[in-house]
């Protein structure tokens, strides 16, 4: 019965094909739980961060730091952050389509684009595009990335922006909703807006600098750029372990029901072998 070893065969196949996404998805599972801690861990000092440095930017320092100071727009710098891997349903391909509409805007207004990547994904897909310059990339840096990993292509940009280079800086990463959902979205780093509650205060005001404004403003916006970036890479990494937990179990799911499909057409190829053999044997006699 050739059709149904046939069918025998597929049927094994698909069943280690769902051992593996199941493997897959237990996986993803466990090391979702430490991204998704990791990430919750490092949200408050962001967050913090980020409103004092806003605040910052409503004071009025002896020394204005660039990353405080509009320009006219003509070049963009953005850092993409994307996984190393795939098997995480659509959660690359969402990113690089948000990105793509956002390029285009931004091609149509005349404006040309630098662009740094963090993940293998990233700078496979970014590499082929001619309307972006591909000016720094890293990735491989596993589940658990430091700061120092990322450095690199984030002074990339600062440097092109205290220089003239580009007029703006922008991070492109996946945000972290719940297990479900992730979601794309594109933050404007540089310069730096003001927090639209402080406008509300009246007459000026400033804080105390020590040793002095200068110092502590260089150390402390570049940090700045540093923790949002790398809060945008541990976000991110919770939204690729939990999208492959989903893409996995919905994997694994669809393959039992393949090989129930299978195993049903199995069982009636091998009840029709059975009855023409019946049928065969019984007209052997009757011919006999």
């Amino acid at each position: 019965m050739a059709v149904g070893k046939e069918i025998r065969t597929k049927i094994g196949s698909i069943k280690n094909t769902q051992k593996i996404t199941r493997a897959m998805e237990m996986v993803a599972a466990s090391k979702m739980r430490k991204t998704k801690d990791r990430m919750q861990a490092t949200r408050p000092y962001s967050k913090k961060i980020g409103r004092i440095i806003k605040h910052l930017a409503n004071a009025n320092p002896e020394y204005k730091h660039p990353f405080l100071i509009r320009r006219e727009v003509k070049r963009v710098g953005v850092i993409i952050i994307s996984s190393d891997r795939g098997l995480c349903g659509g959660l690359n391909s969402n990113l690089f389509r948000k990105m793509l509409s956002q390029l285009i805007q931004w091609d149509k207004n005349g404006i040309e684009v630098d662009v740094c990547t963090i993940g293998i994904k990233a700078a496979g897909f970014f590499a082929n595009l001619k309307t972006i310059r591909l000016v720094g990339q890293v990735s491989k840096l596993g589940d658990t990335p430091h700061l120092n990993d990322i450095c690199g292509v984030i002074n990339i940009m600062l440097d092109a922006y205290k220089q003239g280079s580009i007029d703006e800086l922008h991070v492109v990463n996946n945000e972290f909703v719940n297990t479900m959902t992730q979601r794309p979205m594109i933050e404007k780093l540089l310069p730096i807006v003001p927090d639209e509650i402080e406008n509300n205060l009246g007459g000026h005001w400033d804080y105390i600098y020590e040793p002095d404004a200068k110092e502590i403003l260089d150390n402390l916006l570049a940090r700045y750029i540093e923790s949002i970036v790398y809060q945008g890479l541990v976000e991110n990494n919770a939204c690729e372990q939990a999208a492959r937990m989903v893409a996995m179990k919905s994997a694994s799911d669809n393959a039992g029901n393949l090989i129930g499909e299978l195993q049903l057409i199995y069982n009636k190829a091998r009840q029709a072998a059975i009855t023409q053999e019946i049928s065969e044997i019984v007209a052997g006699a009757a011919a006999v």
